[in-house]
C-alpha cells in the first residue's frame, strides 16, 4: 500500500510539473515535493524555515547545508543597501540593509556567511557559474533576469510612484528639461541594471548610450562632463546629491520612469532551477518583513552612509 501511495504521489507531481510548464510556470520535484514559479517566472511561495535547512533538501540548498557556508555575491557600492564601511574589517566591512538580510538568511540556515564582492554585471553570472549560492544586490525584477536566474519574491518596495530618473549637471538645466532634449547627448547607465533597460525602452534619440560598470561610474561620468545625462535610481540619486553637493548634479524632475506592479520590489537571485533554495529565501523574507526588520536596517544604514558621505 505504501509503495502504491508513493507511486501515486510521484505521478501527481509529474502531472503538476507538466501542467505548470504548459501554463508558463517552472516546477522542480524532489522526493515528492513540488516547487513552482508563478506566471512571471519568479518564486512567490515559501517554506517553513523554523528548523533550518531540511535534512531532505536537494540541489544548492543541500550543498549549503553540507558545506556549512552560504556564499552571497553583491556589488558593494549601492548605499544604503550594500556598501563598504572603512571602519570595519574582513567580512564585517560589507554593510547595509541587504547585507543584514544576507546574514539573516545564513543564520536561519544555521551556516556561516561569505560575502563575495563583484561588479554588478557579474553578480548574476556568478550564480550560474556556481561561484556563489545567492546574489543579493538591490536586484530589480526583469523578465530577462527571470529567464536566466531564479528570483525570489520582492522584499524592498520603494514607497514612491517613480523608481528611476535622470541626472544632469545643474549648469545644463536650461538646455535639458526632458527626454526630447537628449538628442545629440551622451547618456550613461549601469550595465545590466534596471536603469539600462528603462533607457533602452524610453529614450530613442541620443548621440550615444554608454553602459558603465558601476553606479559610481555613472555619477562620475556626468559630473566630469564625459556624459550629459545618466539614468539612475531615484532614491539613491536624492541621497547622492545631498551628500555630494560639490558634484553639481541635479535630478531632471520631468523625467520619471514608473514600473508595472509586477516589476516592483528588489529580489534575491539564484541559479536557474534552484526553486527549493528560493522557497527557503522567501521564508526568511516573510519573517523579516513581518518584523519590520528590513526598513529598520535600511534607515540605520542610510544614517551610516550619510556619515561616510556616500
Amino acid at each position: 500500500m505504501k509503495e502504491r501511495v508513493s507511486g501515486i504521489l510521484r505521478k501527481a507531481a509529474a502531472l503538476l510539473t507538466a501542467v505548470c510548464c504548459l501554463a508558463g510556470c517552472f516546477a522542480a520535484v524532489g522526493e515528492d515535493r513540488v516547487f513552482i514559479e508563478n506566471q512571471w517566472n519568479f518564486v512567490d511561495e515559501s517554506m517553513d524555515i523554523s528548523k533550518g535547512i531540511p535534512a531532505n533538501s536537494s540541489g544548492v540548498l543541500a550543498r549549503i547545508r553540507e558545506r556549512g557556508v552560504l556564499r552571497v555575491a553583491t556589488e558593494p557600492y549601492f548605499p544604503p543597501q550594500e556598501f563598504i564601511d572603512p571602519a570595519l574589517e574582513g567580512q564585517e566591512t560589507y554593510v547595509g540593509a541587504d547585507m543584514n538580510f544576507a546574514r539573516m538568511i545564513a543564520e536561519k540556515m544555521g551556516v556561516a556567511l561569505e560575502i563575495i564582492p563583484k561588479d554588478f554585471a557579474d553578480v548574476l553570472e556568478a550564480t550560474a557559474n556556481d561561484e556563489c549560492d545567492l546574489a543579493i544586490s538591490a536586484l530589480s525584477f526583469l523578465p530577462s533576469r527571470a529567464q536566466t536566474n531564479e528570483l525570489s519574491k520582492g522584499y524592498f518596495f520603494v514607497d514612491l510612484p517613480v523608481s528611476s530618473t535622470m541626472i544632469i549637471r545643474a549648469e545644463d538645466a536650461e538646455e535639458i528639461r526632458g527626454i526630447d532634449d537628449m538628442t545629440d547627448r551622451v547618456i550613461v547607465a549601469q550595465q545590466g541594471s534596471l536603469q539600462e533597460q528603462l533607457t533602452v525602452e524610453n529614450i530613442h534619440n541620443y548621440r550615444e548610450f554608454r553602459r558603465l560598470n558601476t553606479t559610481q561610474n555613472v555619477y562620475d561620468a556626468v559630473t566630469s562632463g564625459e556624459a550629459d545625462a545618466g539614468t539612475v535610481d531615484l532614491r539613491y540619486a536624492e541621497s547622492y546629491i545631498r551628500n555630494n553637493p560639490e558634484s553639481g548634479l541635479m535630478i531632471v524632475d520631468a523625467i520619471q520612469f514608473k514600473l508595472l506592479p509586477q516589476y516592483e520590489g528588489d529580489r534575491v537571485a539564484a541559479k536557474k532551477g534552484e526553486l527549493e533554495l528560493m522557497y527557503f529565501v522567501n521564508g526568511v523574507i516573510d519573517e523579516m518583513l513581518s518584523q519590520g526588520l528590513y526598513m529598520q536596517w535600511y534607515e540605520e544604514a542610510q544614517k551610516r552612509a550619510d556619515e561616510l558621505g556616500l
